[in-house]
């Protein structure tokens, strides 16, 4: 019995203690798989962490550049968009002379004749081999001289061919730098007396010297019309591309991926439309603030997109903002007040035309085509007068210039009449345009002025234009127009060409002319 109870003790310990390690085994495997499970949600968190980090992250960036994109006017208000011609003045640079390993000679060979035998040396024929030795040594020694003195002619040349370069780009740096200054100097001169090439010149560098976010592209042109005090401006605007398409990124849990949110068409529009409207009242601002001597009262400005048309795939330069502006109209604003709204004032101050879907290319009609001031092509004023067999518009009576101007229009595709001489405010010539939709009937008034025209005949041109029903009142000058004029005329289908736009017509349409006042009193 007492053998049999102890082998059924034995038994129950070996039981008990097998299930005490089962026991110990599962809570451990359970401790490792909490321990797992744990691991595992850090983990995810972590990575849900990063992710919503990132996309918090993406999220700033495109915050940043709407922030930039909205900040293009407000943030150069602080700007002085003046030249200093002065401070570009070149002084010729040249790094100097570097002779390199011709800079200094070798030094010549010297003599070491072979040591002369002693008595003993004598005795057994050293004499003979001293002769032998000495003879060796001067023939060398005559090599050595000779190969030093052609060494040193050959590097005395190329310290003369040397120094003659040096020399010609030293020339080459100042006549470079004295012709760069004297365009400067000839810049400066021109600004002072309102030349036309000087002032375009001078305000195309002062809009290029404008910083602009990246992206935007840096192409413009300027003309400068003296005639009239006008400056159109040709910018090539950002494509609508550049607003950003993702409006925010979002951390998708469930699926464990960082997605973007579109930005919806409309808001994409509108930014892009505050965009464009920025781009033209902060070059206002830049061309009026650097006008050196308030040469300009009147600004046309033009913005372009240089694209490709996704129905042909040909580039396409759709005009996306246009407007006029004088310098009394730019006054009144204040561009600081922080609940200004840049494309309500284009609008409604300006009278601008905005494109209302620039996000589809609409095109939007310049309200003055930058040929009719681009200084390349016109140039009233032909100082070789002489030579210049091109017909001079002044030396016209007042009727061959309503005839000239009649048949410019036919030359154009217009069907014209030629009315009776009715003195100013009446109609010189109606034009008809046959296209159905932006045709219509024209009234064209012709002025052969030296001096500015007064803003009562444009205002007559109007109450003309409205009285005989026309679409569109055209008036044209061998002069030019007040900035009273253009306010006038601003957000009304009228249409004024100036000298300067009369001779861009006659260019475009091979009609030989030219307007020089040779001191002529006109009626």
């Amino acid at each position: 019995m007492a053998r049999g109870s102890g082998s059924s003790g034995s038994y129950r310990d070996w039981e008990a203690e097998r299930r005490r390690q089962e026991r110990a085994a599962e809570q451990a495997r359970q401790k490792q798989e909490r321990e797992r499970k744990a691991q595992d949600r850090e983990r995810q968190q972590a990575q849900a962490a990063e992710r919503d980090a990132e996309a918090a992250g993406r999220t700033r960036q495109l915050e940043a550049r709407i922030e930039e994109l909205e900040t293009v006017l407000r943030g150069s208000l602080q700007r002085d968009p003046r030249v200093r011609l002065a401070s570009l003045r070149r002084r010729p640079e040249v790094p100097p002379l570097d002779l390199g390993r011709f800079a200094t000679p070798k030094p010549a060979p010297v003599w070491h004749p072979p040591e002369p035998p002693g008595r003993l040396q004598r005795m057994f024929g050293g004499a003979q081999r001293y002769e032998s030795a000495l003879r060796q040594a001067e023939t060398e020694f005559a090599q050595a001289q000779a190969d030093h003195q052609h060494q040193e002619s050959q590097r005395q040349k190329q310290v003369v061919e040397r120094r003659r370069a040096h020399q010609q780009q030293v020339a080459e740096a100042e006549r470079a730098a004295n012709e760069f200054n004297a365009r400067l100097d000839a810049m400066e001169a021109g600004l002072r007396v309102g030349d036309r090439h000087a002032v375009s010149d001078y305000m195309n560098m002062v809009l290029r010297a404008s910083p602009y976010p990246e992206g935007f592209p840096t192409e413009r042109m300027t003309g400068y019309v003296p005639e009239s005090s006008l400056l159109a401006v040709e910018w090539y605007l950002p494509p609508p591309e550049i607003i950003p398409e993702q409006k925010l990124y979002k951390h998708v849990k469930t699926r464990k991926a960082i997605e973007p949110t579109p930005r919806p068409t409309l808001e994409a529009r509108q930014i892009y439309q505050r965009v464009i409207a920025q781009i033209a009242l902060r070059t206002l601002r830049e061309i009026f603030d650097a006008d050196p001597g308030q040469l300009i009262t009147t600004i046309v400005f033009n913005g372009l997109v240089r694209t490709v048309d996704p129905a042909t795939g040909q580039q396409i330069e759709p005009y996306l903002i246009t407007l006029r502006a004088t310098r009394e109209q730019f006054a009144a604003l204040v561009l600081s007040e922080p609940r200004f709204k840049p494309v309500e004032c284009v609008r409604r101050h300006f009278h601008a035309d905005v494109s209302q879907h620039p996000d589809e290319l609409v095109p939007v009609e310049p309200v003055m085509p930058f040929s009719m001031a681009d200084p390349r092509i016109v140039d009233p004023v032909d100082i070789l007068s002489d030579i210049d067999k091109r017909p001079n518009l002044l030396d016209l009576s007042p009727k061959e210039f309503e005839s000239f101007i009649q048949n410019l229009f036919a030359k154009m595709g217009f069907d014209t009449k030629l009315y009776q001489a009715s003195g100013d405010g009446g109609v010189d010539c109606v034009a008809y345009d046959p296209h159905p939709i932006k045709g219509g009937k024209f009234i064209v008034q012709a002025k052969l002025y030296t001096k500015t025209v007064q803003p009562t005949h444009v205002r007559d041109l109007y109450g003309t234009m409205q009285h005989e029903g026309a679409t569109k009142g055209i008036m044209i000058t061998t002069s030019g127009y007040g900035p009273d004029s253009y306010k006038f005329a601003s957000g009304k289908p009228l249409n004024l060409i100036d000298g300067a736009g009369l001779l861009s017509l006659c260019h475009q349409h091979n009609i030989p002319a030219r307007i020089l006042n040779r001191g002529t009193k006109k009626p």
